[in-house]
Formats: C-alpha cells, structure tokens, sequence
C-alpha cells in the first residue's frame, strides 16, 4: 500500500509530537525555550519542528492538545458513574497538582496567542469545549434540558479557567474553596432553616 505525501506527513508529525510529549512529559517548554532549544531535546531538527508545526506557539499548542485530549480521556473515564460535581472537582484537581503548574501557565500562554491570531490555533481553538461538552453531558444526565445543561457548563468551565488563572498570579487565594462556592450556586438558593 502506498501511502499520499499528506498521510506520511500527517503520520510523521504525529511521531514528532509523541517525541516532544516523551521529552517533556506532562510539562511544556517555556516560552522563552528556542525552537533550536526544543529540537535539540528531542533529537531532531529545528527545520522539522518549523515544518510540522510552523513556530514555537505551534509547537506549544499541538502539545497542548494532545495532553488535553489524554487528561479529559482519564477525567471522564475516572467520573463515568460520577456526577457533575465530581467531575468538576476532579478537573480542578487535576489542573492544580504542583506538576501541572508549567502546562496551566502554557494553557494561557497559548490563549493569549489565540486570541491574537485564531486563524493561527483553529485545532486548540476547537479543542477548547471538550470539558464543557464532558460536563454537559453530565448535567443532563442529572436532569437539565439540553440547553440549561450547555450553560451550565459553560459557566462552570468559564469560572475553572478563571480561577486558573488566579491560581497562576495569586496562589495564595484559596481557590478550591471558591470552586466548592460555584457548585454550591450552581445548585440554587437553599430554603432557610
């Protein structure tokens, strides 16, 4: 069987990309690490890392992705029979595990640059609802319509992210605290005792 030019290049970036995830683990390079720095860590050529993925934010965003993708399989696979408070938690504590820290900051890094330049980051861009389509799924399945279970997520994933962030600038800010606030809200006022 032969293989087209764009099945061999699609098949040898992907062996690249495993390269990189190999090399760096769960972390990513920083954004100040050179793509000559990156291919030499990885063993390969700093024209191949330009040709499979363009730049240094390229490069970022497909290692990115590709730990995204394997963290939401763990965190849906681990929450199956959970609920969507359990999955809420699980995403949050996944997010903040000390190791994580170099790939939340990078998570933001690439946003920024997304934000600049979409036409750039189309795959991450696309890869950005699978946590709130994962939590939609489960509020319906807790009794939501289809629509309230959308924005329901939404705002939830909206309000991690946020204090994602807040974890990256300000870690001293109890923030899990404030994750256990938004599933309190999330439930609706309580009536009084």
């Amino acid at each position: 069987m032969i293989l087209s030019s764009t099945e061999r290049k699609g098949d040898a970036r992907e062996r690249l990309l495993a390269r990189l995830l190999d090399v760096f683990g769960e972390a990513l390079p920083t954004p100040e690490v050179s793509l000559r720095e990156i291919a030499a860590r990885t063993e390969t050529s700093h024209a191949l890392l330009r040709y499979h993925f363009g730049s240094l934010p390229g490069v970022l965003a497909a290692m990115l992705g590709a730990q995204r993708s394997r963290d939401n399989e763990a965190l849906f696979e681990a929450t199956r029979h959970g609920t969507f408070d359990d999955l809420v938690m699980a995403i949050w504590r996944s997010y903040t595990r000390p190791e994580q820290l170099s790939r939340t900051r990078g998570f933001f890094h690439v946003v920024a640059l997304a934000a600049y330049r979409p036409e750039d980051f189309g795959e991450f861009i696309g890869s950005l609802d699978d946590l709130t389509k994962m939590l939609a799924s489960l509020a319906e399945r807790e009794g939501l319509d289809a629509e309230e279970a959308l924005t329901t997520a939404t705002v939830t994933v909206a309000a991690i992210r946020g204090l994602l962030l807040q974890e990256v600038l300000a870690p001293a800010v109890s923030s899990e605290d404030a994750v256990a606030l938004i599933l309190r809200m999330r439930a609706g006022p309580h009536p009084a005792k």
